[in-house]
């Protein structure tokens, strides 16, 4: 009986220990306090600016109000729904480059960075890719899902955001429809 009570508490202390180390986890990644907790990252609200660096780590802005349609595109590299649409992103710069802003943002606080690396040199990505180190922007956003992508209008409203993949014609349709 005593093995019995022994092996019960500490399973209660692992348990506990588990979740102290995720719920740190999760504060470090929402930052310092900084986050506006009004911010509310969904169609017809106003997006949150923020700047993060580039695979250089030059600071680049985003989010904000500007003369072009932005795609705003958080994925990882162990996200199997974000290869599938890696293709289509290359592409849509591509296409629409002159008239939409597009980033990707990888979740580097729940990536590993070597491996996004590897992922825009296999999927060679022209567009700007932000490195989310610390999982604040992530966090604000309140990105759960890989890939979410933010369609953000000239005046820094959130036109649609889009939970998973979508296929290539949408993409289109959707870029019509807000530019």
């Amino acid at each position: 009986m005593r093995n019995i009570v022994t092996l019960f508490i500490v399973a209660i202390l692992f348990a506990g220990l588990g979740t102290y180390q995720y719920m740190t986890r999760e504060a470090e990644a929402a930052g310092s306090g900084a986050v506006d907790e009004e911010f509310k990252p969904k169609a017809g609200y106003m997006a949150q600016p923020f700047g993060l660096p580039d695979l250089d780590d030059r600071i680049v802005s985003a989010g904000e109000a500007g003369d072009k349609l932005q795609l705003v595109n958080f994925w990882a590299s162990w996200c199997g729904p974000c290869e599938l649409e890696a293709p289509d992103l290359q592409k849509l710069h591509e296409q629409y480059g002159e008239s939409v802003a597009l980033y990707g943002v990888n979740s580097t606080y729940y990536d590993k960075e070597r491996d996004a690396r590897k992922f825009v040199d296999t999927y060679q990505f022209t567009f700007p890719v932000l490195m989310d180190r610390e999982g604040t922007i992530t966090n604000q956003y309140k990105v759960k899902v890989y890939p979410t992508t933010f369609l953000i209008d000239s005046e820094g409203v959130i036109r649609e955001r889009i939970n998973g993949v979508i296929p290539y014609e949408e993409w289109e349709r959707l870029i019509e429809k807000w530019s």
